[in-house]
């Protein structure tokens, strides 16, 4: 993280006011245009704004590094002016790969300021690009269902006297599993297109649509997948709200300013103004209700009841600001 503060610490006064979520951050550097004698020696006197800065560090898991050659970071064109140290760096507390940073103060070339640097060292690391998978509800799901049951009912499970005995059963039975996935699966390719639902009937009904361009079996096939998923979630005895992700932080759509008379309402009293207005414009007048049979039907699901309770620690599982629109909420019960 790279913060300049200028001489009024605004930067640090926002990261002191300010709940900052900023997660698994290795190291913060900048300009903090505070002088102190922690970090300048030439330096005499302690700064309180200097807590502030320590404390701000130590929030995101980071102390005051010192450098392997402490010289100036900041170097005055201004006669009887001092040179200073100012700009910080501050690193990942106890981290063995972050242990202490360099100044070069013969690069800051037309600039006031010296360069700060730190080596970061990058691990090697095999990232993964296929892996082995069976598609649900394929044949060879099946075989391979079938053959794990076969090995399970042959295995001597009779004397099981003590834990090693145990544990041996259970390692035959990891094994049995291990053999027959590895027999019955296919490599596959991991991609940003791979999908959970995708089945050989979706490679079918793909070849269908490349020679047909028709849609319609396309969308069944996919829609096929979510209507097992919500029955699965109704068998399970789950709450409808399993069925969607709102309990974490609710992305607030786009907004555009209301309007009333071509004047966009930019405050509470023409916010007020406009509603008044509409209100009273629309107040007595009829209102034709066979519009809604209009609204198409939706098909209803059954589920298990489900409790006052219940309903209480789900909610309460939510983020402040992640209240779901009660449309969309209300729409999947």
């Amino acid at each position: 993280m790279n913060v300049y503060s200028d001489s009024s610490h605004t930067a640090l006064k926002y990261l002191k006011d300010t709940e900052v979520n900023i997660e698994n951050v290795l190291l913060m550097t900048g300009d903090f245009n505070i002088r102190d004698s922690l970090w300048d020696s030439a330096f005499p006197f302690h700064s309180s704004v200097s807590n502030d800065l320590i404390i701000i560090a130590d929030s995101f898991n980071l102390s005051l590094s010192t450098p392997n050659n402490p010289c100036p970071t900041r170097y005055s064109d201004t006669a009887g002016e001092a040179n200073s140290v100012i700009n910080l760096m501050f690193l990942c507390c106890r981290s063995h790969e972050l242990d202490c940073h360099s100044i070069h103060p013969g690069n800051h070339l037309s600039s006031d300021h010296a360069p700060l640097s730190i080596d970061i060292s990058i691990i090697d690391e095999v990232i993964q690009s296929s892996k082995l998978t069976i598609h649900p509800k394929s044949d060879q799901e099946s075989v391979f269902v079938k053959e794990v049951i076969l090995s399970f009912k042959s295995l001597d499970t009779s004397v099981i006297n003590d834990s090693n005995e145990l544990e041996s059963i259970i390692n035959q039975l990891g094994a049995i599993i291990d053999q027959a996935w590895r027999k019955n699966a296919k490599k596959s390719r991991i991609s940003k297109h791979s999908k959970q639902w995708w089945t050989d009937d979706c490679s079918q009904a793909l070849n269908n649509y490349r020679a047909s361009r028709s849609l319609e079996n396309w969308k069944n096939i996919k829609r096929s997948f979510f209507d097992e998923k919500i029955q699965e979630i109704t068998n399970k005895r789950k709450g409808p709200w399993e069925l969607m992700n709102w309990i974490n932080r609710h992305k607030l759509p786009a907004t555009k300013a209301i309007k009333h008379n071509d004047s966009p309402c930019l405050s509470p009293e023409s916010l007020w103004n406009a509603l008044h207005i509409t209100f009273n414009t629309a107040l007595y007048h009829q209102v034709d209700l066979n519009i809604l049979s209009e609204i198409d039907s939706k098909p209803t699901s059954q589920w298990f009841p489900f409790s006052r309770e219940e309903f209480k620690q789900a909610i309460s599982k939510c983020n402040n600001s992640s209240a779901q629109d009660p449309t969309n909420f209300l729409g999947i019960i």
